[in-house]
């Protein structure tokens, strides 16, 4: 296959062989990137878990190639022989129907395999993909089933690359030195002042919406069926919540009131002993700072506020006597919207303030996920996929909450009005913020 001029192909040949050309560049593209994100990290950073949430660096790269090696590579590939016989344990997640895993909370205790083994690994299972593209390109296999998994693969590798530079922050914030993940940053000017503006709102009609994934390109399974829902007539904020906004929650006594609180969020935020978004700080001097990818920085209060948990986003839209918005709502208003916005390939690396266009919805995509106030659960039809890849998604829908739109290090072909990401209520290491909403 290598070396054959297209023109010279019949059609259907040319257009299989275009095909798997775009699958394997934009593969390799993903996977250069994964390791293009940890350049500049030092080998003692590779190894650090500061929570159970939080993964080492190296065992990102690694699940990722285990995922290709599990799902594509070992049943697919003839006379396949695993770079490693243990790294089947060492490197699942949670998929129990694939084997068994080495636990969660102890990912940090492992100091071999080394990070020049894991990048080995990469490049061998790297390697062996476009191997078996070689070998099984023009058959009708390659195109049915592995192409999906290879699309699904990717996809899961840009999702652990949010969760790398989100791990990478929680790290180097727990580190007294405060060291900077990147300090050539394509910073914007910190204004420690914010022009208050009456909040502007946005009218949706009531009736029937369709929603979930339509039309080509790739969806998550929990995406779909696509069917129709039900709206009561609401109205949307324009803007984010921004960190001056959320300040004037704090001063109020946001955190010593419990009646903007669900219950559970109130214990949270007691044995915690929460008072602000993780990662903020106030100084001597009674000015706020907060740690960011970039290091330590005062904290710009026209940006979207960043780093709150579910808990304390519905708190606050309790205080101002809003709500949240539904997932639906949420998708409803972002399907007449594009996908613009601030992604990691702007390459801030942190939710940044936008000219406020009050013509429709700003910073729908990118910045900070959006939490709602829709529990994640299936839509009406749902199955999820039969083996292990089933249990990608499906086996998570409990006592979780959906978010939508991305964040400032989400990649922007990652993403779609339709994409579901979910966290416990309680999670605030990833990158979340919010807007309101509320009934007409």
């Amino acid at each position: 296959m290598l070396g054959l001029n297209t023109a010279d192909l019949p059609d259907n040949q040319a257009s299989r062989k275009d095909g798997n050309e775009r699958i394997i560049s934009h593969y390799s593209k993903v996977r250069q990137l994964s390791e293009s994100l940890c350049q500049p990290l030092e080998i003692e950073d590779y190894i650090i878990q500061t929570m159970p949430d939080v993964s080492p660096p190296k065992w990102h790269l690694a699940h990722t190639s285990w995922f290709f090696e599990q799902f594509i590579l070992i049943p697919y590939l003839k006379g396949y022989q695993p770079f490693h016989s243990s790294y089947h344990y060492l490197f699942n997640s949670y998929y129990e129907t694939a084997g068994q895993m080495w636990s969660r909370p102890k990912r940090g205790l492992l100091s071999r395999p080394t990070v020049a083994e894991i990048y080995e690994y990469r490049h061998y299972v790297d390697e062996k993909i476009k191997f078996l593209e070689e070998s099984m390109g023009s058959a009708p296999q390659w195109e049915t089933e592995i192409t999906p998994l290879i699309e699904l693969g990717t996809h899961h590798e840009q999702q652990h690359q949010e969760l790398l530079l989100t791990d990478i922050k929680h790290i180097f914030a727990n580190n007294p030195l405060r060291p900077a993940y990147r300090t050539d940053s394509n910073s914007v000017e910190i204004k420690q002042t914010t022009i208050q503006q009456t909040l502007q709102w946005h009218s949706y009609e009531g009736g029937l919406y369709t929603v979930g994934h339509e039309g080509d390109g790739f969806y998550y399974d929990n995406e779909k069926p696509n069917h129709q829902m039900y709206l009561q007539p609401f109205r949307f904020a324009s803007t984010l919540v921004t960190n001056g906004d959320y300040l004037a929650f704090i001063e109020a006594g946001g955190y010593k009131q419990p009646q903007h609180w669900l219950s559970d969020g109130w214990r949270i935020i007691k044995e915690q002993r929460w008072q602000s978004p993780l990662y903020w700080e106030q100084k001597e001097d009674n000015s706020w700072w907060h740690m960011t990818l970039i290091g330590l920085q005062p904290i710009s209060l026209d940006d979207p506020v960043c780093h709150v948990s579910y808990y304390e986003a519905d708190a606050y839209a309790r205080w101002a006597k809003h709500r949240l918005p539904t997932e639906i709502e949420w998708e409803v208003v972002a399907k007449t919207l594009p996908c613009q916005g601030n992604f990691l390939d702007s390459g801030f690396l942190y939710p940044i303030s936008s000219p406020k266009n009050l013509q429709e919805p700003n910073q729908m995509f990118g910045d900070v996920w959006e939490w709602t106030s829709s529990p994640y659960s299936s839509y009406p039809g749902y199955r999820p996929p039969a083996g292990a890849i089933g249990e990608y998604n499906g086996k998570f829908m409990c006592n979780q909450m959906v978010l939508r739109g991305g964040s400032c290090i989400s990649s922007k072909n990652h993403l779609r009005a339709s994409y579901r990401n979910f966290f416990p209520p309680d999670a605030r290491w990833q990158f979340t913020g919010f807007r309101l909403a509320e009934d007409r």
